[in-house]
């Protein structure tokens, strides 16, 4: 009996040793988990881009400005007095927070007034907001404390020289699933459009039918749209299932225009269907093609900015991070669903997804010619 099974161990770990996909899982998938969760995730984002509108030309409103300059939470992208540039730049995505310095700012401080400092986040992401708050009041006690000296030294007394208000934009409440439901679009099409189409030449191949699809007519082009279509037709199902849901039990507001959404939408789940049908021609059986779509849809979970704030990653992530469709698609439907988006503010990532549509089309194509050769 144990020479038996001796015999069918050594068996099994030549078959394991003889598989790829067992190899790469054995090795890449725990250093991908300890890289995506040693390095690239950080629940206190730093860097998160802030712009000042600055209504008040004084030496505390340049010192606050210096002051944020200096700290490690905040890279200060603008200081400008134009009157509702903030709000454009976080409407656009380019601002993470907004700093807004009223006019007689300096005058009030002097008299002892406790003036307002409007502090605006971008609260589609309520992650990156807690941490940067309590920053920015640091910073501003800080630098009010260079200032604030001699006869004026009185005015640090009590509860502080400024009175910081938060206003969260487009998500005053800061509720978590109007950030993470719309996030889910393009993390569920992602799984079932990738990992579906991901496994279609494959089968062809491992139920035999390979030979009947070579002996049709059917050009490579005729045959990857065909195979796709049914499961757009999937991915549709589960769209309209998770706005009804979004709208009915989480109540996530949706600002934007529906027709947009779904365009770019539709063009998001061709993106993962193509992407899947290049995966199954890179695969020699439907085992190879779901671990390949694991390699892909951790990253995607974890990088795309859906389970953890994008600009709290390092550098060399983010721009890992902008090679997966999801991570565009994400950034669309939240600004379309909570944002209101037009086109013209959809249109650099949806450019961004269009040009990934051709690129894996052509891929999957070219790859379909060899496998059928």
């Amino acid at each position: 009996m144990w020479e038996r099974i001796a015999a069918m161990i050594f068996k099994e770990t030549r078959q394991m040793a003889r598989d790829p996909g067992t190899i790469a899982m054995m090795f890449f998938f725990p250093i991908i988990q300890l890289m995506i969760f040693g390095v690239a995730i950080n629940n206190d984002p730093r860097h998160l881009p802030l712009a000042v509108e600055s209504n008040d030309n004084s030496a505390f409103s340049r010192s606050i400005v210096s002051a944020l300059r200096t700290t490690s939470y905040f890279d200060v992208i603008e200081v400008q007095g134009q009157y509702g540039e903030g709000d454009r730049l976080i409407e656009q995505g380019k601002a993470q927070f907004v700093l807004t310095i009223p006019p007689d700012f300096s005058r009030a401080l002097v008299r002892g007034e406790r003036p307002q400092l409007l502090l605006t986040a971008d609260a589609t992401d309520p992650a990156s907001t807690g941490p940067a708050v309590a920053a920015v009041s640091a910073a501003v006690d800080q630098a009010l404390a260079h200032e604030l000296i001699g006869p004026l030294a009185a005015r640090q007394a009590g509860v502080g020289p400024v009175n910081l208000v938060l206003h969260r934009s487009y998500n005053p409440e800061g509720i978590t699933s109007h950030n993470t439901v719309p996030g889910l679009l393009a993390i569920i099409l992602s799984m079932t459009m990738v990992a579906l189409t991901a496994m279609s030449v494959t089968r062809e191949v491992e139920q035999g039918t390979m030979e009947n699809l070579l002996a049709t007519p059917l050009r490579p082009i005729e045959v990857m749209v065909g195979k796709i279509v049914p499961y757009f037709g999937i991915g549709l199902v589960q769209v309209l299932v998770i706005l009804a849901c979004a709208a009915l039990i989480f109540k996530v507001p949706f600002m934007g225009s529906l027709p947009l959404l779904l365009s770019v939408t539709l063009l998001f789940t061709v993106v993962c269907l193509a992407l899947g049908f290049t995966m199954s021609t890179l695969v020699k059986s439907q085992v190879q093609s779901m671990q390949m779509s694991m390699f892909y849809l951790m990253p995607s979970i974890l990088l795309s900015g859906f389970a953890f704030p994008y600009r709290g990653m390092p550098v060399p992530v983010q721009w890992l991070a902008e090679i997966l469709p999801p991570t565009h698609y994400i950034r669309l439907v939240r600004g379309i669903m909570l944002k209101g988006w037009d086109w013209r503010l959809a249109l650099p990532e949806t450019g961004v997804l269009a040009l990934m549509l051709v690129v894996l089309g052509t891929v999957a194509v070219r790859r379909y010619r060899d496998t059928i050769a």
